[in-house]
């Protein structure tokens, strides 16, 4: 294979095969950020996600050889799958995702949350990061990854109907939040 039309995936995973030693830190350079950034949807305090990114990274190191490439993307898409599952099994592991508070504050159910539109993406990941950790996960898998409630309830050990709630609730927090960045910015 001409590894001048191969893609950076295929690249990396050659570097592994022939067990060059610069593999993982290229690997590691190439991909820390963006699965960071996944891992912090799902956990949001700072020292967790450094020990779940942690345990993520050596799962992808001591698995990558039984990885089979099958396209462009994924490489990355496996490595995003085994962080999302680690930063799962870290939360079910914490009793984080049955047992969350309710909170009173919420909007009501007939108020559509507001246009995000004018407000600054980290400012967002901010906001998510402060949900409650079964809220997080939920809309996390639901919004971003695109998994239905049941799907969602397989991965969780919870019921649609929990997933579908705290999904709800989630977004109903987030625009909440939402409202508040907006009024104490003078966005309102």
């Amino acid at each position: 294979m001409n590894i001048l039309r191969t893609d950076k995936e295929q690249r990396l995973l050659q570097l592994f095969d022939r067990g060059d030693t610069t593999a993982m830190d290229r690997l590691y350079a190439e991909y820390a950020d963006y699965l960071t950034g996944v891992c912090y949807r799902y956990i949001g305090n700072e020292d967790d996600l450094k020990d779940v990114l942690q345990e993520a990274f050596i799962k992808i190191f001591t698995q990558i050889g039984s990885f089979r490439y099958r396209g462009s993307g994924s490489l990355k898409a496996w490595m995003t799958r085994i962080v999302i599952n680690e930063s799962l099994m870290f939360l079910r592991g914490k009793s984080r995702i049955n047992n969350e508070e309710l909170n009173d504050n919420l909007m009501p159910a007939d108020q559509d949350p507001p246009d995000t539109g004018d407000i600054d993406a980290t400012e967002i990941m901010k906001m998510v990061a402060r949900l409650p950790d079964g809220y997080r996960a939920v809309f996390n898998l639901f919004a971003i990854e695109g998994m239905s409630h049941k799907e969602i309830a397989e991965q969780l050990g919870i019921t649609p109907s929990t997933s579908a709630s705290q999904f709800y609730k989630a977004r109903t927090m987030l625009a909440k939040m939402i409202k508040d960045y907006r009024r104490q910015h003078g966005q309102e």
